[in-house]
């Protein structure tokens, strides 16, 4: 299996693990059920037992585990959500919770965990693992591949292609009416979905955390672009733009512009749904075969990612505490295609 060198911590082979656990926790994605698959079915290729945990870290702490068979991921690799449940616990952010959870993952007898989340799921599992002796391994599940060390998350080519969508069929009527429609996507403090979205529909502005410039971008468009064609046009903007959502910016432009005809569109939670791209799905096999073989070789607190296509090592201390950063070529394209 190629891997990152500079990364893993090579300790050879675990003698004692017999039984693994896996979560999902977080903000669920497409491709989470096509993870679980893969972490169970390549466990029990290499005979281990492996248990479901619940509804997260929560599930954790309440002690809700359920053993998985092969049979039991049957029928999943294709559909959405988390057949695992998924939740924030607010009571695992306490040491007197992750002691409640340590007690119930020994009383289990699980030996490590694979957990599928983003950032805050890992930090989670870093401090866990500090506390107590039980390796993590985290996969990288979240629509807005924000994650460092790893060139992609599972989920995210699910959402882009959802965005697209909807966006294209959005642009049917925005073109029939001659109106401007703002649409939010998801993306708090990540504009990658909404930067390749918005090139993919060809938008004629995208607002992103990243950029510096929205606002020069955004006023350029309404006075050269629209005014001076009275066309329809397509504004993306990524939920933590600092300019603010879609709500916020379309409301200011019509005080300023009474005379254009806006509209507003949020995608939300649609972004999340859905049963996953074949790229969502082949990567989320390829992560979980490969969280499992760590943890088989004793990879502790590491995070499974893919660069290249390739999978590698990442510490958890790195994909938690380091920025993950923009492209800023993709910014020059959509200006250059817009211009």
């Amino acid at each position: 299996m190629p891997n990152n060198p500079s990364t893993i911590q090579q300790t050879g082979k675990s003698s004692q693990l017999k039984k693994i656990g896996v979560l999902t926790s977080g903000g669920d994605a497409p491709g989470m059920n096509a993870a679980i698959r893969a972490v169970t079915r390549a466990a029990i290729a290499k005979d281990l037992k492996v248990v479901g945990i619940q509804s997260g870290y929560q599930g954790m702490i309440q002690g809700k585990f359920r053993d998985l068979s092969w049979r039991d991921v049957s029928g999943i690799l294709h559909t959405g959500g988390t057949m695992l449940k998924t939740a924030r616990s607010k009571e695992f952010m306490t040491k007197t919770g992750r002691k409640k959870a340590w007690q119930n993952l020994v009383k289990e007898g699980v030996d490590a965990v694979v957990v599928i989340g983003g950032d805050g799921s890992f930090t989670g599992a870093l401090v866990f693992s500090e506390e107590y002796d039980i390796p993590f391994v985290g996969i990288p599940g979240t629509i807005d591949n924000d994650i460092f060390g790893t060139e992609y998350t599972i989920g995210y080519d699910s959402a882009l292609n959802t965005v697209v969508q909807a966006v294209d069929k959005i642009k049917d009527t925005a073109v029939s009416h001659g109106r401007i429609f703002f649409i939010e996507v998801m993306g708090r403090e990540a504009g990658l979905l909404a930067l390749n979205s918005g090139i993919a529909v060809g938008a004629e502005v995208i607002l992103i955390p990243e950029s510096t410039d929205d606002q020069k971008v955004f006023d350029r468009f309404i006075s050269k672009g629209y005014k001076r064609r009275k066309t329809s046009g397509i504004v993306i903007i990524a939920e933590g733009d600092e300019m603010g959502g879609a709500l916020k910016i379309a409301a200011k432009a019509e005080k300023e512009n009474p005379d254009l005809d806006i509209r507003v569109s949020i995608l939300g939670h649609m972004q999340r749904g859905g049963s996953p791209t074949a790229k969502d799905r082949i990567a989320a096999s390829k992560m979980g075969v490969a969280a499992v073989e760590a943890l088989i070789d004793n990879q502790l607190n590491i995070m499974i990612g893919l660069r290249h296509d390739q999978v590698v090592h990442v510490p958890f201390a790195d994909a938690v505490k380091l920025n993950h950063s923009i492209d800023e070529n993709l910014i020059k394209i959509q200006h250059m295609l817009n211009s």
